[in-house]
């Protein structure tokens, strides 16, 4: 059979590494597999096999560019798309599994166009997030907005990704979305969380079977891993308090962990892993910030030194990270929001936004960790 998976990127960040993993284990069950991606030339060398790159880094520009100005995310890169879908006709998929179709790459309604002329091919989505089935946003909890259920009009998020500067067109892309994507034949939807299910059975998506399938990832890379880290960074007598993300801010808890910063005594040491270089500028002094990593072997290190990985996220889907660091024999606590806690012990589970608790839980589980 022959696989065709489309997302963002291909073997990088974590999206990218489910693509990979995904596509390894269908070639070993003996399946032909490709990965179309579109942002970031970069691909792993042991991934390239399968990389078949939809446009190029000047198309992710102007798609962006026409974003910001128009608000019309997934509806540019036209020519990229259509010629993509020539070489899509011609490899004649078996299955299709789509990914992350955001990401200023790939024009949403070309390609279910094109989708919804092979009702012979078999079309799996394994949703991310939530800019699916929204007018423009890819989460909403932290604002508390629910008019996805029922249209999507006068986005209080017109400023968070995908960014519009100047124009709100969330109720004509919630129109243009649900038309696009409604009405194929063989499709399942696929969440990596209950929480995620839930939502998607509200919205116009409803019409789907939708499946839960948990993300997994590489025991043999994020398992328990010996390196320099603390010698590296003089941590040898400290108790590690480790965050790591793709992209921080208010809704990852970054604001959690300078707070957590200044409570700890000097016994702990906080490090965030996943931080722009002006970002990492305006740490406090006691917290460490490491540059986002492709390096999967250096952050199964990482996770590895760490007596505690917290992840203080109020929207999530269902992070990879929590299941890395749990691999690499590091236990995690998190807030109970989205899906994050389905892959946590409820025991270190903390009520959403309460640092006083997450502080106490980190005491305890660093302290535990350390005796052992």
């Amino acid at each position: 059979m022959k696989i065709l998976f489309i997302n963002s990127v291909c073997g990088i960040g974590s999206t990218g590494r489910i693509c990979t993993d995904l596509a390894q284990e269908c070639e070993s069950q003996g399946h032909e597999v490709k990965i179309a991606y579109g942002r970031n030339g970069y691909v792993p060398e042991k991934y390239q096999k399968y990389a078949v790159r939809i446009g190029s880094d000047f198309d992710v520009k102007v798609h962006g560019v026409k974003s910001r100005l128009f608000d019309a995310h997934g509806l540019g890169s036209k020519s990229a798309t259509k010629k993509f879908l020539e070489w899509a006709e011609e490899y004649k998929p078996d299955l299709l599994w789509l990914h992350n179709l955001h990401g200023y790459y790939i024009n949403y309604e070309l390609l279910f166009e094109w989708i919804k002329k092979h009702h012979e091919m078999e079309v799996r989505w394994t949703l991310h997030d939530c800019w699916t089935f929204t007018g423009h946003c890819s989460h909403f909890t932290f604002e508390g907005c629910d008019k996805w259920k029922t249209h999507c009009e006068n986005c209080p998020q017109k400023n968070r990704y995908p960014i519009s500067f100047f124009l709100d067109r969330s109720q004509d892309n919630f129109d243009r979305k649900r038309q696009a994507f409604t009405g194929v034949k063989n499709m399942t939807l696929i969440t990596p969380s209950k929480w995620l299910a839930d939502l998607v059975k509200q919205s116009f998506l409803k019409e789907y079977p939708v499946e839960v399938r948990y993300n997994t990832i590489d025991t043999n890379v994020f398992k328990p891993t010996q390196g320099d880290f603390r010698e590296k960074y003089g941590l040898q007598n400290k108790k590690i308090v480790l965050g790591v993300a793709g992209g921080w801010g208010l809704r990852k808890g970054l604001q959690d962990f300078v707070w957590l910063a200044e409570k700890l005594d000097d016994s702990y040491k906080i490090v965030l892993v996943g931080l722009s270089q002006k970002r990492i500028k305006l740490l406090p002094p006691n917290v460490i910030g490491i540059p986002r990593t492709n390096n999967t072997q250096e952050l199964a290190e990482i996770y590895t030194a760490a007596d505690v990985f917290v992840n203080p996220t109020y929207e999530d889907n269902y992070p990879t990270v929590n299941l890395e660091a749990q691999a690499c024999g590091t236990p995690v606590i998190t807030y109970r929001t989205g899906g994050s806690p389905e892959s946590v012990p409820e025991e270190n589970v903390v009520e959403c936004g309460d640092k006083d608790e997450l502080m106490e839980k980190i005491k305890m589980i660093a302290c535990i960790k350390g005796r052992n």
